[in-house]
């Protein structure tokens, strides 16, 4: 899935829109709760040394929360790699490109969305 796909998934399901919070990087569009103004993704172009890899090619990635029990075990994969500017232990940062398939990084898109929204507070007993 590339850049392009995953921001129509994400609008056309969730109903959120892109927005460029950051003059200074164009390329980082972040995606936030209606509500809560929660972020759950945030797509950048980054080079790739910033991930850790030889060389400064420019790629598209998606930062997303995720169940830090899947954290370790998808970082063994191909395209996945430590959080860039986020958590390390709660957030993942995955290459837009076929390497991580389709059905995957919807399912993270999903698991995000999951884990950063409100909340309900239960009553007390």
């Amino acid at each position: 899935m590339n850049r392009s796909q995953l921001d129509k998934y994400i609008t056309d399901y969730y109903g959120v829109r892109a927005e460029r919070l950051f003059e200074k990087n164009p390329g980082f569009q972040a995606y936030r709760h209606n509500d809560t103004k929660k972020w759950f993704a945030m797509i950048m172009d980054l080079p790739e040394n910033r991930l850790g890899l030889d060389g400064q090619k420019i790629i598209d990635v998606v930062n997303l929360k995720c169940d830090p029990i899947l954290i370790g075990s998808l970082r063994m994969e191909q395209g996945f790699y430590p959080a860039y500017h986020m958590n390390k232990e709660n957030w993942i940062t995955v290459a837009l490109d076929e390497r991580v398939p389709d059905e995957k990084l919807r399912m993270l898109v999903d698991m995000s969305y999951e884990l950063t929204r409100k909340k309900l507070r239960r009553k007390n007993k």
